[in-house]
Order: structure tokens, then sequence, then C-alpha cells
């Protein structure tokens, strides 16, 4: 009984993302990459990869750098020269690199 406590709080884990979160993220994907039945289970893979990589907080954060930075002026300074931010950024990277590897 331990055993499958143990199992389905790592299933939650590897599940933290809202499903609101998940069908942005497809739909974002099959915009840029076609809208296709292919490239939705490819989309789908890749956010289920970086789920898996990536906690749901590091997530949003790394989103929210990103939306900054494709903002100008003296607030978005704060975004684009703290380690924080660029770590958070990074971060995400990998985790869609290694997407694209699993499922492009």
């Amino acid at each position: 009984m331990l055993a499958g406590g143990a199992q389905a709080d790592n299933l939650l884990l590897l599940n933290d993302y809202p499903t609101e979160a998940r069908a942005d993220y497809v739909f974002a994907c099959m915009a840029v990459n076609g809208e296709t039945r292919d490239v939705l289970r490819r989309c789908s893979c890749s956010i289920d990869v970086i789920a898996s990589i990536l906690p749901y907080d590091d997530y949003v954060s790394a989103e929210t750098v990103l939306r900054m930075l494709q903002t100008s002026g003296e607030k978005t300074t704060l975004f684009r020269s703290t380690e924080i931010s660029k770590g958070a950024v990074r971060d995400l990277r990998r985790a869609q690199a290694e997407a694209e590897m699993r499922c492009f």
C-alpha cells in the first residue's frame, strides 16, 4: 500500500501542469508547426517531455521572463540581467531541446 502511495505522489509530480497550460502549449505549437494530426501528437509529446523535466512553477517563471523580454523599456532590465531570469529561460530551453529531440 505504501508503494502505491509513493507511486501516486510521483505521478502527481509529473502531472503538475494544468490541462489549460498543456492545451495552450499544444495550440501554440500547432500554430507554428502545422495543424495536422501528426503535429498534434508531436506537440502533445513535447509538452509531456517538458513537464517531465521542468516543474510547472519553473515553467511559468520562464514563460513570464520570455514575455517580459518581448517588451521594451527600463522595467525589463531586471528580466534581462539577473541570473535567476537567465537560469529560468536556460532551463526551459534545455527542456524544449530535449522535447524536440524526442518528439519531432
